[in-house]
């Protein structure tokens, strides 16, 4: 169907019949959250997700899926603003 990427073509196939090979690929956070869970490293793109995934080939939506409620993500960076002292006004 026109208008259809793959992004949701895998989430509806998951949701739908339950495909446990189906991997979200075009996601935002999806392959930074698997990168830094399987190999430690920032900045990893679908490509590199794929290829990290490629051992659990038939079960890689359920990999990701148990990734994804297991792991805390990665670890947060300092913020960005200093904390301004409201007192002085």
């Amino acid at each position: 169907m026109p208008g259809i990427g793959p992004w949701t073509a895998a989430e509806t196939v998951q949701r739908s019949h339950g495909a446990a090979d189906a991997v979200t690929v075009g996601d935002l956070h999806l392959p930074k959250t698997v990168g830094w869970a399987l190999s430690g490293t920032r900045g990893v793109d679908d490509t590199g997700m794929l290829s990290l995934l490629a051992p659990y080939e038939g079960q890689r939506h359920r990999a990701c899926r148990l990734i994804l409620l297991a792991s805390g993500g990665q670890p947060r960076r300092a913020p960005r603003l200093s904390v301004n002292d409201i007192r002085s006004w």
